[in-house]
């Protein structure tokens, strides 16, 4: 199915939270995807990583107990949160704060993993992975920070054209 060009890399991008509003930030891949070569980008997995206003903060000093920050990576812009049936959905991560302030993965388990093998793992044929995040009722700003594990591959013509058919039905 593919033939891998490159050893694993690592993208990563960082989205600050405020307050309770939606963030949202983007991961071109512009230099990555080549539609003429049939170039895809190939995600093994990706992590999430929560941080408070600055890099030695406590997350969990931030948050109230009972509350938490959602987080998806998605390879079409659906402009917000999607739920987790959602075609362009790629990743998600949920950390909670319980109420006797400990922090929890067990309503989203993260990292995601998709394997590393040449025909394991998620194609992306997109110029770009967009990443929103939303916490509720944060009383301090945070961080999150995603790291995608990738490599890119060349596609035969028949894959490339039915994953981007995918991604573009996934627009709909």
């Amino acid at each position: 199915m593919a033939t891998k060009k490159t050893a694993i890399f690592t993208l990563t991008e960082r989205i600050d939270v405020p307050n309770t509003t939606e963030q949202f930030a983007s991961i071109d891949l512009g230099s990555y995807v080549d539609v003429g070569d049939r170039q895809a980008l190939q995600i093994h997995s990706v992590e999430y990583l929560y941080q408070g206003s600055t890099p030695s903060a406590s997350v969990v000093a931030g948050l109230g107990a009972g509350q938490h920050i959602m987080t998806q990576l998605c390879d079409t812009n659906r402009g917000g949160l999607v739920y987790a049936d959602d075609r362009a959905l790629i990743s998600s991560s949920v950390l909670h704060i319980s109420d006797s302030k400990v922090p929890t993965d067990t309503t989203d388990m993260f990292p995601d993993n998709f394997g590393n093998g040449s025909t394991n793992g998620r194609y992306v044929v997109n110029d770009a992975l967009y990443l929103y995040c939303k916490a509720s009722n944060a009383t301090t700003a945070h961080a999150v920070t995603v790291k995608v594990h990738a490599s890119i591959v060349t596609l035969s013509a028949k894959d490339f054209m039915a994953i981007a058919i995918q991604s573009t039905a996934a627009d709909n």
